[in-house]
């Protein structure tokens, strides 16, 4: 008990160890006593440090924690409102969803070339444009799943038609692609790598303070989870208003998945592979702990992924979604073969 709190007390140092050597990390290496000069207001070795730091690499890696974070909520909130360990907002086919809204806008498919016009000069409002369209892609995309949930017990079958869904959402893109501009065509695939960058200061007055409100108010639905995580009874049987619990749940889902996937693009293992991770470090099923423990993680396992993307010393950018993949998939392995393991022990 003792190792783990020392773990979970450690992740704040681990955040901070990791923010200082993502700002330092590009095509021009920083140290990181210079990194942690600059962020103190001293002055660097080089003066144009402190220009390349605070003007594009600090809105960069806030971008990055604040999306890992809330990610990595969503996922552990879908989780336990589905009771079912795989579920996540890529895998579930939220973060289609999200991307259909985005796509409606960028493509200029729906709504002509107004759609085309308002990206090529994003501003707040093309800003708030692709939020809200990415938001109403996720609760369309939650909507359905829940309905079918009323069908289906099988959590495995559940994740099928989540699968299915995210698919059927992705064939929708592809047609809106077809009749699309061949300029908006590329924006749109360079948008679909994922990227932290694309938040600067100025979409970062938007993104910034709606990330950060929505996740604290994620983490105080640590009590409704726990009553979710024993069953719709129980949870009543705790004086709690279960449909009320799964409307704001799902509604928290649907503006953090939506916003980040707006700025970021659609952020894939992020949501799935963490809450594992968390769980593996709290040693505890209360969300009260492991929320704050998931945003934590979450933020750490983003910054380490935009770190390894920029590959120090080169120009070159690795597509945010490759690095994510080769974080989340073995987290994700390794979950599937350790609840083998315990199934075939316990028998």
């Amino acid at each position: 008990m003792k190792n783990r709190r020392l773990l979970i007390a450690a992740l704040p140092l681990a955040i901070v160890v990791a923010f200082v050597f993502d700002l330092g990390t590009g095509t021009v290496t920083i140290a990181p006593d210079q990194v942690l000069a600059i962020l103190l207001g001293h002055e660097p070795d080089r003066a144009s440090w402190t220009s390349i730091i605070m003007l594009f690499r600090l809105p960069k890696a806030m971008t990055a924690m604040l999306a890992g974070a809330a990610l990595a909520i969503s996922g552990l909130m879908m989780q336990t409102l589905f009771r079912n360990p795989l579920a996540g907002p890529s895998v579930l086919g939220i973060s289609a969803g999200a991307s259909l809204g985005v796509a409606l806008v960028v493509l200029g498919a729906a709504i002509g070339h107004r759609g085309a016009r308002l990206i090529e000069g994003l501003g707040a409002a093309g800003h708030l444009t692709l939020v809200v369209a990415a938001v109403l892609g996720a609760l369309l995309v939650l909507a359905v799943i829940l309905l079918a949930a009323r069908f289906v017990d099988n959590a495995i079958t559940l994740l099928i038609v989540g699968l299915l869904g995210g698919f059927a959402l992705n064939g929708v893109v592809s047609v809106l692609i077809h009749f699309s501009r061949p300029e908006m065509i590329q924006a749109y695939f360079s948008w679909t790598f994922g990227s932290f960058s694309n938040v600067t200061w100025r979409e970062m007055r938007l993104f910034g303070p709606l990330t950060l409100l929505v996740s604290l108010l994620a983490l105080f639905t640590g009590k409704a989870l726990n009553g979710l995580l024993l069953g719709e009874t129980y949870a009543r049987s705790m004086g709690l208003d279960y449909r009320a619990i799964r409307l704001i749940i799902i509604t928290l889902t649907a503006v953090l998945v939506g916003t980040v996937t707006a700025y970021c693009g659609p952020v894939a293992f992020v949501g799935i592979a963490v809450p594992h991770m968390a769980r593996t470090v709290a040693a505890t099923s209360d969300h009260r702990v492991l929320l704050p423990v998931c945003a934590a993680c979450g933020a750490v396992v983003t910054l380490v992924a935009d770190l390894l993307a920029q590959l120090p010393g080169h120009a070159t950018v690795l597509p945010l979604n490759a690095v994510t993949a080769l974080i989340g998939s073995p987290v994700i392995i390794w979950f599937i073969l350790r609840r083998q393991r315990l199934q075939k022990s316990f028998f």
